[in-house]
């Protein structure tokens, strides 16, 4: 009975200890494995420092710097054409010959003119010179040497006349040569030999077009006027043409004027620029993007475009940190040009920025640097993904 009891009390004791145990197992916290996120791959860059050129970019078209349509100034027939279309050409140089017959002839007139009227002279003078001493001797009179002295005056006016005839003979035979007037180079010939041209006709024998040097118009907004003006009253400025597309540079000039008014209309204004065009790769008409160097910034501070990220107060980078997270930072951008954003604030010499993966980062965010074709980096979230295809 008594080994029973304490058996019972036993059991008891063991099993108050259990429970006790049960309720202080269930009272201390379990440790639970915590995963860090994997770092987010992103690309980066490190800020540029050098000499950036200030620049205001327009577009325009290269204009000759003399175009000349080749028109007679008589009427005759085309006797010869003097160039190839295409050619070069220089002032002097033969464009057209025209039939100089009938304007030889006309010269020739004209001298025959001027020949007959100096005899006619020549005798007057010597009549006048006979009456002078007879009409002081009483053996001629007055009248006689008054008429005398109005004829060798007529006579003396023809001559003025003819000589007048021949130089406007010569002037018109020199016509019948056509030449060019201007360094330039021949276009499309419009008139074939045999033709007979004249000073009325519409169309010309041929354009002759200069360009070298040569011109580029462009327009900037009027906004940048003042900063030009600003530029030019401290020296030349140097005009860089690029192809239409800004992927081929064509020539470096200088530039010329700022045009002296502004279009109301569209609220910009034209600038002219000369080119010397060395390697003719300018060509009038063509349509050209022109870029005009205000100034040289020196050790500027430059990052790719795409590390600009548009934040509430503005423009901001993901900044690398030396413990491998990034920070938000904002910044000042001065201007933008090929690819590039020069940073007139918030930025130094030495700084890492994110250039592409933007889309996963914030403050204090882990990155990994990656190569830029890497696939994993995101810079655009799932829900818009589709809309940007």
């Amino acid at each position: 009975m008594i080994g029973r009891a304490i058996t019972g009390i036993v059991v008891t004791v063991v099993a108050i200890a259990g429970l006790a145990a049960w309720r202080l197992n269930a009272q201390t916290p379990v440790p639970i494995s915590v995963t860090q996120a994997p770092p987010v791959p992103v690309v980066v860059a490190k800020v540029a420092v050098s000499d950036l050129p200030i620049v205001k970019v327009g577009i325009g078209t290269a204009v000759a710097y003399n175009s000349v349509a080749v028109h007679t100034q008589v009427t005759g027939t085309i006797e010869k054409i003097g160039f190839v279309e295409g050619q070069a050409v220089h002032p002097g140089s033969l464009i057209a010959q025209l039939d100089p017959r009938p304007f030889q002839a006309a010269l020739q007139q004209a001298e025959a003119n001027l020949a007959r009227d100096q005899t006619h002279l020549t005798n007057a003078q010597a009549n006048l010179a006979r009456y002078v001493p007879l009409a002081k001797n009483g053996y001629a009179t007055e009248q006689q040497v008054s008429d005398q002295t109005a004829a060798v005056a007529e006579q003396q006016s023809a001559i003025f006349s003819d000589k007048a005839a021949i130089d406007n003979a010569q002037t018109q035979l020199s016509y019948t040569t056509i030449t060019s007037p201007i360094d330039g180079v021949t276009g499309i010939r419009r008139v074939d030999i045999g033709n007979i041209v004249q000073p009325g006709d519409a169309t010309p024998i041929v354009t002759i077009t200069q360009i070298q040097p040569i011109s580029v118009v462009f327009t900037l907004p009027q906004t940048d006027v003042p900063d030009v003006q600003a530029a030019m009253a401290k020296g030349s400025l140097t005009t860089i043409a690029y192809s239409q597309d800004g992927s081929r540079e064509l020539g470096t000039g200088t530039l010329l004027l700022v045009n002296n008014m502004i279009s109301p209309s569209s609220g910009t204004v034209e600038l002219k620029a000369t080119f010397p065009n060395a390697n003719k790769a300018l060509w009038p008409g063509e349509y050209v993007t022109a870029r005009l160097i205000l100034e040289v910034r020196h050790d500027a501070i430059t990052v790719p475009l795409t590390a600009l990220q548009l934040g509430q107060d503005g423009s901001l980078v993901f900044l690398v940190q030396p413990d491998g997270t990034v920070q938000p930072r904002a910044v000042t951008i001065g201007e933008t040009l090929d690819g590039c954003a020069l940073v007139d604030k918030g930025l130094a010499a030495g700084d890492t920025v994110v250039t592409a993966g933007q889309y996963r980062l914030s403050s204090g965010t882990r990155i990994a640097a990656v190569a830029p074709d890497n696939p994993h980096v995101q810079n655009i979230s799932p829900a818009t993904q589709g809309m940007l295809q």
